[in-house]
């Protein structure tokens, strides 16, 4: 999908400005979540921690971070997304 195909899909489903909610699966350690909540802050034109929570796999081995910032538009919906790519340790983003 391109960035225009996928800014008309987050405008048409989400009333901006919003609280969206991400799903960030990685490797449970090197602080993983810390880098998570970093890079989504770095999106984000106030310096606040958004709301986050943490989940770690029985084995101890995944955790998964749900973060769910208020964001003003779709711009910001990928420029967190992009962000979040970029992360060592990441296996999946939803």
């Amino acid at each position: 999908m391109n960035r225009q195909s996928a800014i008309e899909l987050l405008e048409s489903t989400h009333s901006f400005p919003c609280e969206y909610t991400f799903k960030v699966i990685g490797l449970a350690e090197a602080n993983f979540v810390g880098r998570v909540v970093q890079a989504v802050r770095r999106v984000l034109p106030e310096d606040v921690e958004p709301p986050f929570y943490t989940r770690q796999t029985a084995s101890g081995r995944h955790v998964s971070v749900t973060i769910e910032p208020t964001l003003d538009g779709a711009d910001e919906v990928l420029a967190v997304y992009r962000e979040l790519a970029n992360l060592q340790g990441l296996e999946l983003v939803l």
